[in-house]
């Protein structure tokens, strides 16, 4: 039996964590992170600063990148 995944099919929400939850986790305070992307901080400086390793920090920014704060996404 064939599913149709059409548009509409999906739930208007997302199914993965928003920046937010991440920098809890990580322990990245997350309105410090989102002012340190904002002025264009080193990301060296931002795990130095978060006590977080390089790939910790470089995955926070590039999700941010990715999908911004929120990761909402739907299929509407």
């Amino acid at each position: 039996m064939a599913r149709d995944y059409g548009t509409g099919s999906f739930p208007p929400w997302s199914r993965i964590p928003g920046l937010n939850e991440m920098c809890e986790e990580t322990g990245v305070d997350f309105d410090s992170f989102i002012e340190d992307l904002k002025i264009g901080a080193n990301l060296d400086d931002m795990a130095a600063k978060y006590e977080v390793n390089m790939d910790t920090i470089s995955l926070l920014q590039q999700h941010f990148m990715k999908y911004g704060l929120g990761s909402v996404m739907g299929g509407d």
